[in-house]
């Protein structure tokens, strides 16, 4: 849907702005971001059970790394907005600088690395 906008710019013209079809359509990704974790955790619940994951220690490596994976996750969005996030560039939206601050100083993709942390702790937990 991005590279499309960005060929043909029509969800700025339907929308009559660049910002209000951008905005529009990372809505519409967290909604479906909510109804993929959604997914993920009823998919979890209903696999077999294997003793060795039951254990306490197991449960608080999941708690750490979806910490982990929060701090990556919010800290990518506060650096980049609400734009940076969700493909502003491809709407025309463009930051005036690159982000190198953290998280982006710690790791090249931190959204992307703080939400497979989220996801693996979630399957640990």
């Amino acid at each position: 849907v991005a590279r499309w906008e960005h060929r043909t710019r029509t969800l700025s013209k339907l929308f009559g702005s660049s910002s209000l079809a951008c905005y529009c359509l990372g809505f519409i990704i967290i909604l479906l971001n909510v109804y993929r974790s959604h997914s993920m955790t009823v998919a979890m619940r209903l696999q077999a059970r294997w003793d060795l994951m039951e254990r306490t220690d197991v449960f608080y490596v999941g708690v750490a790394l979806m910490v982990l994976g929060t701090v990556l996750v919010v800290g990518s969005f506060l650096r980049l907005g609400f734009t940076g996030t969700f493909l502003g560039d491809y709407f025309g939206i463009l930051m005036e600088e690159k982000v190198t601050c953290f998280p982006f100083n710690v790791l090249e993709n931190p959204m992307y690395w703080g939400s497979t942390a989220n996801y693996l702790g979630l399957a640990l937990m």
